[in-house]
């Protein structure tokens, strides 16, 4: 793993220190400051969904906010594939998920609670333009070509297919699962080894201008998907619990840093390129960020928690045995001092916060 250590140090040594007036009471609260513990937040490079993470780094909004709060920090890179037996590890403290990928975990013991939403789109579900399937509603009877049974993709065309009337889980389901890794579905489709496919940005975009998919349903969209937050920070129950000021640092952090890419997405994608955290086409990536909502706001994120969970338990995706309300209570933790939403301004350089 590659890690960025922002852990704040004290000002100068102990016996420069004790020369100035004033200083020693400096150095106390320095040397106090590096003895709490170090939050880490978890971070991976090549996605474009990860933007409020790279921009939080980048441009120095983890810092202040921890550094405000009297809080070390550091940013780890690891893989997200990892997440759960990372933070059952205590390996990380906070990062971004995808609000549908985290809510099986979670219901299987994953002890993470969510902050607040990012942003909305940027999953999109193709067929090929020479086949009979325009919306989901044909998707009955067809194979469905996804990255993971669990991957938000599959889990938001099932809640999808539910409103249109196919049964999508259990015995008698009405459409079949295929798994392929991600940058194989685009091939996979082409090629009519699958029907359909659901596909992540900025992956999706470039499948769709390599074979020249239809889209069935764009999550940026569709009526039903584009007020929700499919991208969302979350924190160990733990931190937020035990450590509430450090969990609501990283949460005002990446809220302003989610806001800055909304007010500057072409900005934002070049600084991502150009610090190597996100590759491919500069002018593709702009496109991409400017197409999805990155206004945060903690009552969409919830809002998307709250329908997602109430929904995929009707699918059978989240037990049957799950209290819904008390499951949302537990893992959605509106936190002191972090307001309901975030904007930015270029023109004054300066964020507007509205309060909860």
């Amino acid at each position: 793993m590659k890690c960025v250590n922002r852990t704040l140090f004290a000002l100068a040594a102990a016996g420069v220190c004790l020369a100035v007036a004033g200083c020693k009471g400096k150095t106390k609260a320095a040397s106090a400051e590096a003895e709490k513990p170090v939050v880490i937040i978890g971070y991976a490079k090549g996605s474009l969904c990860l933007a409020p993470l790279h921009i939080g780094y980048i441009d120095g909004f983890f810092d202040k906010e921890f550094k405000e709060a009297g809080i070390p920090y550091k940013m780890e890179e690891v893989d997200l594939n990892q997440s759960a037996e990372l933070l059952a590890a205590g390996k990380i403290n906070a990062c971004v998920g995808l609000t549908a990928s985290l809510i099986q975990p979670i219901d299987n013991g994953l002890d993470i609670t969510f902050t607040t939403g990012l942003h909305t789109g940027c999953t999109k579900y193709f067929s090929r333009a020479d086949s009979k399937i325009y919306s989901p509603s044909d998707l009955r009877g067809k194979k469905i070509g996804v990255s993971g049974l669990s991957d938000s993709a599959t889990l938001n065309i099932k809640r999808k297919l539910e409103d249109v009337g196919i049964k999508s889980s259990g015995p008698d389901a009405e459409v079949t699962f295929v798994v392929y890794a991600l940058t194989d579905l685009g091939l996979a489709l082409s090629n009519g080894a699958i029907d359909a496919a659901g596909i992540h940005d900025p992956v999706a975009y470039k499948a769709q201008q390599q074979y020249g998919f239809r889209t069935i349903l764009d999550t940026g969209t569709d009526d039903k998907f584009k007020g929700e937050y499919c991208c969302t920070a979350y924190v160990t129950t733990k931190l937020a619990k035990e450590r509430p000021d450090a969990a609501a640092a990283y949460t005002r952090a990446i809220q302003k840093a989610a806001a800055y890419i909304q007010a500057l997405p072409g900005e934002a994608a070049k600084e991502q390129y150009d610090s190597g955290f996100c590759a491919g086409d500069l002018a593709t990536n702009a496109q991409l960020l400017a197409s999805y909502n990155y206004s945060p706001s903690v009552s969409g994120g919830r809002k998307t928690f709250v329908s997602a969970s109430g929904e995929l338990q009707k699918t059978g995706d989240l037990k049957a045995d799950t209290d819904v309300t008390k499951f949302v209570a537990e893992h959605f933790t509106v936190l002191p001092g972090v307001p309901e939403s975030v904007t930015y301004d270029p023109a004054s350089k300066t964020f507007s916060s509205k309060k909860i």
